[in-house]
């Protein structure tokens, strides 16, 4: 039987594709190098554009405008509302249909996501969707969690430790209790200091293979 009685996941590049995927094909089409959209979130990463919207600390304008400035500063022109029109990733039915299976099997499921504020540049919702019908579907699964800390909201976001710890207080358990799923191993550092069993996502079927493995329960 699992010591573990609480998973806690990422959003993007989890349960659904990873947002890189679609900032590789946006690179390509606009002819800029390969990861370009990476190097820019990787320089000044805790008060560069990105960073900055997903704490709300500016509107999607300013982030449009400073996330230019800043690829303008690595030598290549791209605006924030491109990159912005691109992020959200495909749902993965199989990482939903596990949410599914954990909750049945008594484990308690929740989420922590970086995101920005909704409401401007058509982004719709927790998972920054750009449809009705995606936002709603977006909505569908967040419903499914115990617990949701969005960066946006909540004025922190990971790698900072203190929102793995707000989790762990909402949720009334301890780290060593809870299995960690993030895409990005920056952010899967943390979790696994505090206490947690984090598994870095590379691809659905290796996040579930991990996960089944470390819980001790089939998984889908």
């Amino acid at each position: 039987m699992s010591r573990y009685t609480h998973v806690i996941f990422d959003f993007g590049g989890v349960i659904t594709a990873s947002p890189f995927e679609a900032f590789n094909r946006l690179e390509a089409e606009r002819g800029l190098p390969h990861d370009f959209v990476r190097r820019v979130n990787a320089t000044n990463p805790d008060d560069n554009a990105w960073a900055k919207f997903e704490r709300a600390e500016i509107d999607a304008a300013a982030f449009d405008a400073l996330f230019a400035e800043e690829a303008r500063a690595l030598g290549h022109e791209l605006e924030g509302e491109a990159v912005l029109a691109v992020i959200a990733g495909a749902v993965r039915p199989a990482m939903v249909a596990a949410l599914d299976t954990l909750k049945n099997s008594g484990f308690t499921i929740a989420c922590i996501t970086n995101n920005v504020p909704g409401g401007k540049m058509g982004i719709r919702g927790a998972g920054m969707t750009r449809s009705a019908e995606a936002a709603i579907e977006v909505a569908d699964i967040m419903a499914r969690f115990a617990h949701v800390i969005e960066s946006s909201k909540a004025g922190v976001r990971k790698p900072d430790p203190r929102i793995y710890q707000m989790m762990c207080e909402a949720l009334d358990a301890h780290p060593a209790n809870c299995v960690y799923l993030d895409d990005l191993g920056i952010n899967c550092k943390p979790a696994s200091q505090l206490g947690m069993h984090a598994i870095k996502v590379t691809s659905g079927e290796q996040a579930l293979a991990d996960l089944s493995a470390v819980l001790e329960l089939p998984l889908p």
